[in-house]
């Protein structure tokens, strides 16, 4: 099996914080997106959005699916760093939002109807900390016989995430009060490196990105990135930007801190056997520790906090937590699926990484 080669760390310069180019359409609904995007704003509406409210009603068939997905995601992707070449007063624009609210009915229709539901917080959330002992996920794939290039494809999926990582939970900051709020925002300061630059956790991943011989630049990979992995990250838009879904928002914080710890531990454990540098495990070992700690602040003193103000979100955050173990669960599959049967899991394979390009990247 190969190794993957490292190599010193050595300095470098601050990354660039450039938008990324729009997406390539999946389909006639991100087609009718992408197209409206390249129009300025104010201005006459333009027909592909006119007319893109019908498709949406005819991809509620496949509400995970790409078009959906990525139509989705890049409406969401105008409140953090956009794209491009696009108006940045698309962001608000009327048409657009009503679109967006059109694709998120779907959207949130199919989570809801694809989750058990109820309003017991802390039996759901306990069932997260009990790993089955016959459970066998990516990250137990890695760490028993992943190989590099598989190593390559799980962090191109995962950078539309961690590049922006914690980013969409921070919507939900001014929905929260008293303790909620400020433990919340304890977790947060953590995520965003404790006010060291170097040390924010999207910092980190691409730093992992750069060792891996990755393209590090936020947004690079989205074409390449598959539906099921749109969704785990539009879910958390979705919650977020909507302050009647603070409490799924929440829910889905405290599921995502509690499974994380084991599945970086894992992790970590693949690119450590693989040879993989300091720069690469430290994103993981980070959240070893972090989240274990996460996991409990957010469980005790924002869960509890929020449900002793407002008892009634009790079934709100038990969806939050059964909508990321689903869609977590979906992307699971689609990965291994993909590498048992001997192709990639992303749309297109990544180009190969030479050792050289490997080596450089660990040393910048």
């Amino acid at each position: 099996m190969t190794s993957i080669p490292t190599g010193p760390a050595v300095a470098r310069p601050a990354r660039a914080a450039t938008p990324p180019p729009l997406p390539e359409p999946r389909g006639p609904l991100s087609e009718a997106v992408t197209a409206a995007l390249r129009h300025p704003v104010p201005g006459p509406v333009p027909p592909s959005l006119a007319a893109a409210e019908a498709l949406v009603r005819r991809s509620s068939d496949d509400p995970y699916g790409e078009d959906l997905q990525l139509a989705l995601y890049t409406c969401y992707e105008l409140h953090y760093r956009g794209f491009d070449g696009v108006d940045a007063a698309w962001e608000w624009a009327p048409d657009l939002l009503r679109l967006r609210g059109a694709m998120e009915r779907v959207f949130l229709d199919a989570l809801r109807a694809d989750t058990p539901g109820g309003d017991d917080v802390h039996g759901t959330l306990n069932a997260l900390l009990d790993e089955p002992p016959d459970s066998y996920g990516v990250s137990h794939h890695l760490r028993d016989r992943g190989e590099p290039w598989q190593v390559r494809e799980f962090a191109a999926h995962r950078s539309v995430y961690h590049l922006k990582e914690a980013d969409p939970h921070a919507w939900v900051i001014p929905r929260l009060h008293g303790r909620a709020k400020a433990s919340l925002v304890a977790v947060e300061y953590d995520e965003f490196g404790g006010g060291r630059p170097e040390a924010v956790h999207a910092a980190l991943f691409a730093d992992l990105m750069d060792e891996l011989g990755l393209d590090s630049r936020y947004g690079r990979y989205l074409d390449l990135v598959p539906a099921p992995m749109l969704a785990v990250v539009s879910m958390m838009s979705l919650f977020g930007l909507h302050r009647r879904l603070r409490g799924a928002m929440v829910g889905h914080f405290a599921a995502a801190e509690i499974t994380t710890p084991s599945a970086a531990q894992r992790t970590a454990r693949a690119l450590r056997r693989l040879g993989a540098g300091p720069r690469s495990v430290r994103f993981y070992t980070e959240h070893v520790e972090a989240d274990a700690v996460h996991e409990q602040v957010l469980r005790h003193e924002v869960v509890g906090d929020l449900l002793a103000q407002e008892p009634e979100l009790a079934a709100d955050v038990v969806f939050g937590a059964q909508a990321t173990e689903l869609l977590e669960e979906r992307f699971g599959e689609h990965v291994l699926s993909c590498w048992r049967a001997g192709r990639s899991s992303l749309r297109r394979p990544l180009p190969p990484a030479s050792s050289a390009a490997l080596s450089a990247a660990s040393h910048r």
